[in-house]
């Protein structure tokens, strides 16, 4: 994979305090659609959810919601949800979480509370797995998640993290500087496998 055709983004279905969160989200939606790339998102029409989704679409992007029906009437209504170019509607949150990766090139984690962080972790676990090498972006706006990091370095100075060439976040402060970060990674990891394959051939 060379190019980014479709991005999920994970975040808060509230607006949270900063005013600068939902400005990032903003920001990104309008780089998100400017740029034709598909947003892969949870669904919610609320919140920094539903700043990203509105971004995207006003810009003329597209966007796949992804949301468990149990969470419909708490996150958004039918009639909001009709605005959305696709919308995919799970039985449950692993069935959700599942084809967000799936119909994803990357991800981007946006602030948001337990979920996001659940969401953003498992990801970046798959990684170190071995499961996916899609870039992974923290947006870190205003240091919402240096907290995280601390935590991540600490647990790589204790020898928890053992692969740790696989789980490196690409942690980017400014919402504008996403999309191409995201852009320059996939490129050179695409340059990366290109290099184990000719490897494989030789041998």
């Amino acid at each position: 994979m060379n190019t980014i055709r479709s991005v999920c983004v994970y975040c808060g279905s509230s607006s949270g305090r900063d005013a600068s969160h939902l400005a990032a989200a903003e920001t990104l939606g309008t780089a998100i659609g400017q740029a034709g790339i598909r947003l892969v998102y949870g669904g919610g029409t609320k919140g920094i959810m539903g700043a990203v989704a509105d971004a995207v679409i006003r810009a003329g992007g597209q966007v796949t919601g992804v949301i468990p029906r149990f969470l419909i009437d708490m996150e958004a209504t039918e009639r909001e949800l009709k605005r959305l170019d696709e919308l995919i509607v799970t039985e449950d949150m692993h069935q959700r979480k599942h084809i967000m990766f799936e119909r994803s090139d990357a991800f981007v984690a946006l602030p948001g509370g337990i979920g996001t962080l659940e969401e953003l972790i498992e990801i970046m676990t798959w990684g170190q797995l071995g499961r996916h090498r899609k870039p992974v972006v923290i947006a870190n706006v205003g240091g919402f998640w240096d907290p995280l990091s601390a935590l991540l370095d600490h647990m790589r100075a204790e020898g928890y993290i053992h692969t740790a060439h696989q789980v490196r976040p690409l942690v980017i402060d400014r919402a504008e500087d996403i999309v191409p970060s995201l852009r320059s990674s996939a490129a050179q990891t695409a340059k990366v496998s290109s290099g184990d394959l000719a490897v494989i051939e030789k041998l």
